[in-house]
């Protein structure tokens, strides 16, 4: 299988296209794939995005925010599931790595996805809070 990994512009992306990877990968669950205005906008906005394609159909996406110098927050990585465990995602963050390679990479983890990192190079930091409108 032959990939094709490229940044890309939100506002370039089809948001058809972008929900159907959100929700076959299972990412859906925790995103609100049922407003899709809300998630054009996630995108639109979004100042760091890599995708995956196969065969010109995009199975993998990486959406980041970043000031390309200290810190990339990976907001959303989500490879369609018959796509899963062949590599696409780390070279989804490899390829976010190197649009921006002095700044660290900081993610919040699915709770299905927390035994994965680490096997990437990933280390835990117990001190992240969150405050939801």
């Amino acid at each position: 299988m032959t990939w094709h990994i490229a940044r890309v512009a939100g506002s370039e992306l089809d948001i058809g296209e972008v929900l159907a990877i959100y929700r076959s990968s299972g990412l859906g669950e925790r995103r609100p794939v049922a407003d899709a205005e809300r998630m054009a906008a996630m995108i639109r906005n979004a100042n760091l995005i890599v995708t995956c394609r196969v065969a010109g159909e995009m199975v993998g996406i990486a959406r980041s925010i970043s000031d390309f110098s200290y810190v990339t927050y990976l907001s959303d990585i989500a490879v369609s599931r018959p796509f899963q465990r062949e590599g696409i995602g780390r070279a989804l963050i490899d390829a976010t790595r190197k649009e921006a390679p002095q700044a660290k990479i900081v993610l919040l983890s699915a709770p299905a996805a927390t035994g994965y990192y680490p096997h990437i190079g990933f280390s835990r930091h117990d001190s992240a809070w969150v405050l939801n409108p």
